[in-house]
């Protein structure tokens, strides 16, 4: 709209582009100062917490002392165009035109780190954890110690890996008086758990951050793993910590059954 005074008035030029005067004048509303720093807190949050959608986010809040619901939040994080990072569906597919190219890296070596962790099924609380550059059963026998200084538990449940097999670890669960039990062939769902908390690490930290050393992926992970532990709330915990439900400061409701 040209508002400077011509041949064409303002009321012409609307009937031209076909738009009503009230269009023209039209103000949008201001947000208002509650709502700014709703979303200057959401903001600072979600720089931290990516993976942080209007659920997660909305109970943060919360516990920070506001009043709000998930409608809000949503609304809120659509106007600062955010959305939570997790994996999408087809992401690979492939274009019939585009050109393959060969595998190269066939023989190269390559540097892989493995990571073992012991939880308490109940609570989700990460009791200890290590990083190896190799599959020996040492370190994890020496995360299974860690554990065990801090409670023995009735049960303990491993995948079959040789790892978990060895005399040495096996052997240490029967000293302490534990029972062991492994994971059935082909039953995906035996040790879920610790399955979820794989994904969590990889998409809520591994593939967020670039770990060019070891040392940088240990102190990242011991970072994370304190966070998941600490102040991450899991929905299928009433939204509370693992350390909330591993001390016992909060009753809640065990996992779903799940069959």
């Amino acid at each position: 709209m040209d508002w400077s005074e011509g041949n064409v008035s303002v009321r012409q030029q609307c009937e031209l582009l076909g738009l009503n005067r009230s269009t023209v004048y039209y103000t949008p509303a201001e947000e208002m100062e509650e709502n700014l720093c709703l979303m200057r807190r959401i903001d600072e949050q979600y720089l931290k917490t990516p993976f942080y959608g209007s659920r997660r986010m909305m109970v943060w809040l919360t516990q920070e002392g506001f009043v709000v619901n998930r409608k809000r939040v949503q609304r809120l994080m659509r106007l600062m165009d955010i959305e939570a990072i997790y994996p999408r569906p087809r992401t690979t597919e492939s274009a019939a035109e585009h050109r393959k190219f060969p595998y190269l890296l066939r023989e190269r070596k390559i540097t892989y780190m493995y990571l073992v962790a012991i939880i308490d099924w109940y609570s989700r609380y990460v009791l200890a954890w290590r990083l190896s550059n190799s599959l020996e059963s040492s370190f994890c026998v020496d995360v299974l110690e860690e554990a065990l200084s801090q409670r023995r538990p009735a049960i303990f449940n491993t995948d079959q890996g040789v790892q978990f097999t060895s005399r040495a670890f096996t052997g240490r669960l029967e000293a302490a008086g534990v029972n062991i039990s492994m994971d059935g062939k082909g039953r995906a769902l035996d040790n879920v758990f610790i399955e979820r908390l794989w994904w969590s690490v990889k998409y809520e930290h591994v593939y967020l951050h670039d770990h060019s050393t070891v040392r940088s992926l240990h102190q990242g992970l011991g970072t994370y793993l304190k966070f998941f532990n600490r102040e991450r709330r899991h929905q299928s915990l009433a939204y509370h910590t693992p350390w909330d439900v591993y001390r016992g400061a909060e009753v809640v409701a065990g996992p779903a059954a799940r069959t």
